[in-house]
């Protein structure tokens, strides 16, 4: 098989690829697109009830230590 000038071994475009990722880059689309999903506050909510759980289910005594 000839190697083809800004083609990978699989047959990717380099160029093209390379273009698509200044594209992205330009746009801001990386990184911020997850972010402007997320409910903070729930988040945050959701992990005080996990610790709040968490503490619970530690200091509950098991029935052997009871006696």
């Amino acid at each position: 098989m000839a190697k083809q000038p800004n083609k990978t071994i699989a047959g990717t475009n380099i160029q093209e690829v390379r273009q698509q990722n200044a594209q992205s880059a330009q746009a801001g689309q990386f990184g911020t697109e997850f972010a402007a999903e997320t409910n903070i506050q729930e988040v945050k909510q959701q992990n005080a009830q996990s610790e709040s759980r968490k503490s619970q289910n530690t200091t509950r005594p098991t029935p052997n230590q009871s006696k």
